[in-house]
């Protein structure tokens, strides 16, 4: 099969300045280069980092790259944006698209992949385009979305990452066109070290301390507020430190914006139990996880089906979370903690922290179920149900 993937318009593939979305675009890359499966064009951002990437030389993955960063391109992108003001998305996608479109409308694609982008089928249906798959990663197509009833009769298919966001879609019309492909990780990254590359001691930590371990964006959505209230409850109990990865962005931009600032704040009462570590590169990650005794997610959003979930179980670490959107079709109570996000959450949360803190054989045992659970969601399982779920459509 001849396919086009239409990414977000906003991060390159492959994903050399990270993004859930663009590593998960990778992995079944990855996939179809190692198994020749079809022919495959990406069209993605251009970013200097990717000339050199190995992934380029696929012989049946090709990559179509655009321009949206140059000097030039930003004033045309400008001029369109101000000649188009009623485009589904803002100017800088729509101008994205438009520049994909020009190579696409002269190629015969028996499918276009939209990646996490319900709107492009807007456009590609009133331009006679058929057989549209969306991969759908978040809560972006349900009843109260614009078009919504146009979107969903002109894709032949939609994959979401969990049956959440199956449910989300499914308030415009209940159909067998949805199918859930869970998201992957590559586990062998995420494994533990019989040499760590980055210590406790490195960070002023010993290994008595308990060592608990927030990562990803640093925004309201993600709990971290939640979680430093539940730290400043437990002031009785010095032991208990927090490492929060994550800047407020993707990539190395780790300017602080006034959420940021507040949380720091908030934290300096304790500040020498929770150390802020800024953006940390993807591949590190599994060394700073390495570090921890727990992996907290305190999601107090619908979150889709967070891989920052996926890389803890998989690192074998007991996982405190919450009872959000996928998050519990990633795990069992039997390797993690999941809580209410009611009005009780900080003080459910603080007593979950202690508990765990106080109680080895619990963590021990939940840790071993993560790594067994993990085995579930390896990237090859992964790529594999993503294939099955469009090659059916031939």
């Amino acid at each position: 099969m001849k396919i086009a993937i239409l990414t977000s318009g906003i991060l390159p593939v492959p994903a050399v300045q990270g993004g859930a979305v663009e590593n998960l675009i990778d992995f079944y890359l990855e996939y179809n280069s190692q198994y020749h499966l079809h022919d495959i064009t990406v069209y993605s951002v251009w970013n200097p980092h990717i000339s050199q990437h190995p992934a380029l030389l696929a012989d049946c993955n090709h990559y179509k790259y655009i321009d949206t960063s140059s000097l030039w391109v930003k004033i045309r992108r400008k001029i369109y944006g101000l000649c188009h003001r009623h485009e589904y998305y803002n100017y800088y996608i729509e101008y994205f698209f438009e520049r994909a479109w020009q190579d696409i409308k002269h190629k015969d694609y028996d499918c276009i992949m939209l990646e996490n982008r319900p709107g492009y089928a807007v456009k590609l249906s009133q331009r006679g385009v058929c057989n549209m798959v969306l991969h759908l990663h978040n809560d972006l197509l349900n009843a109260t979305t614009p078009h919504h009833q146009e979107i969903f009769d002109n894709l032949s298919r939609i994959l979401t990452v969990s049956d959440y966001i199956k449910s989300r879609v499914s308030t415009i019309t209940p159909s067998n066109k949805l199918q859930t492909v869970h998201n992957g990780i590559n586990i062998n990254s995420f494994s533990v070290k019989s040499t760590p590359t980055i210590t406790r001691q490195s960070f002023g930590l010993s290994d008595a301390d308990f060592l608990m371990v927030f990562s990803g964006r640093i925004n309201k959505d993600k709990g971290i507020s939640e979680l430093i209230d539940a730290m400043l409850q437990l002031h009785d109990y010095p032991q208990v430190k927090l490492l929060v990865i994550g800047s407020t962005f993707f990539g190395d931009a780790d300017n602080e914006d006034n959420f940021v600032r507040s949380l720091k704040a908030k934290a300096r009462p304790i500040l020498q139990r929770i150390i802020f570590t800024g953006f940390v590169p993807y591949h590190q990650m599994p060394a700073y996880l390495q570090m921890a005794d727990v992996a907290v997610i305190p999601s107090i959003w619908n979150d889709p089906f967070p891989t920052t979930v996926l890389e803890a179980q998989a690192m074998g670490l007991p996982i405190l979370t919450t009872r959000q959107g996928g998050i519990p079709e990633e795990v069992t109570e039997r390797n993690a903690v999941l809580l209410d996000t009611n009005e009780h959450f900080v003080e459910n949360l603080s007593v979950a922290i202690l508990d765990l803190y106080v109680n080895s054989d619990k963590r021990r045992q939940m840790a071993e179920t993560s790594l067994e659970r993990a085995k579930l969601f390896d990237k090859e399982t992964y790529a594999h149900n993503f294939f099955n779920a469009i090659e059916s459509l031939l």
